[in-house]
């Protein structure tokens, strides 16, 4: 039998079941469903040296066990001395196994290791059932070594659900195991 992941499993057996209770779905495809999740960072200081580029990829490479890409500037901006095609940031796009493997260790092991944590905001929706969370340092991620980098970066980690509307998401992500700020 091949490996499945811990929250993947756990998803299909309990969270669809809670789901599908609260919200009265009558089908097991109208529950809503975590699609991707995205890891970005922007590097402003990118335009003066390149270097930091590769180490803003090397990074989110460790941290998500997936090649990060740079991302590319859209336009020229004159004061800020940067061109239209100069790398400004790095992302990674992950889905399937390697999402509920990125997902379990952030929930586990990194979002524990934040100074003073109280659960994450619950104010990140987009009215469309996607959730944008923030992080300030990179150093939370065990796969980061604190010897190794030369400054501390934050990073924007956007999920991506199904779900019709920012209550059902955060039903979704709550069951997950995602913590959030009690009011």
């Amino acid at each position: 039998m091949s490996y499945i992941p811990r929250l993947k499993q756990e998803y299909k057996e309990r969270v669809v079941k809670a789901l599908s209770e609260e919200f009265g779905y009558q089908n097991v495809m109208q529950v809503p469903k975590l699609e991707k999740i995205v890891v970005s960072r922007g590097v402003g200081a990118a335009v003066s040296d390149k270097k930091l580029i590769d180490h803003a990829v090397e990074e989110l490479s460790n941290i998500t066990g997936q090649k990060a890409v740079a991302t590319l500037s859209k336009k020229d901006v004159a004061s800020f001395k940067l061109r239209k095609g100069m790398p400004i940031g790095a992302k990674v796009t992950l889905r399937g196994e390697r999402m509920y493997e990125f997902l379990d260790r952030l929930i586990t092991s990194a979002l524990p290791r934040v100074r003073d944590f109280q659960g994450v905001k619950a104010t990140g929706f987009d009215g469309r059932g996607n959730y944008n969370l923030g992080v300030t340092e990179q150093i939370i991620f065990p796969e980061i070594n604190i010897d190794k980098i030369n400054r501390i970066n934050g990073m924007d980690i956007t999920f991506v659900t199904s779900a019709e509307t920012d209550k059902e998401a955060k039903s979704l992500l709550t069951e997950l195991g995602v913590p959030f700020k009690k009011n």
